[in-house]
């Protein structure tokens, strides 16, 4: 059965633009390799963090909404590991209530995009 999944990470600040983007394509191609499929996708950008993480106290912010079956999770989040890009990552399953939530979110994020 397939679930609904949300997975923010957080790059490394040092990171040029072209960079992110191979470090996004590159964690979107494994959930797509594997079976899942992109939603929804927000680059949050640079913003600082709560507490320094690897003395680092910014970092670049990226969230994919997916759906997939839940063993993509443990591959998705290895290749987390191994990216020496990647300073934290949270990824969770969404309940009905969050997923209706996240949908409504984004229709609201759109309409704003529109004006």
């Amino acid at each position: 059965m397939l679930n609904h999944y949300e997975t923010v990470f957080i790059t490394t600040p040092v990171l040029s633009e072209v960079q992110i983007k191979e470090a996004v394509e590159k964690f979107k191609n494994t959930i797509t390799e594997n079976g899942g499929s992109i939603e929804h996708e927000e680059a949050w950008g640079l913003r600082k963090l709560a507490y320094p993480i690897q003395k680092k106290t910014t970092g670049f912010y990226h969230l994919l909404q997916f759906e997939a079956e839940g063993s993509l999770v443990d591959k998705l989040e290895t290749v987390y590991r191994r990216d020496e890009r990647v300073i934290r990552f949270l990824t969770f399953r969404l309940d009905k209530y969050a997923y209706e939530y996240a949908l409504k979110r984004r229709s609201k994020n759109e309409k704003k995009e529109e004006k």
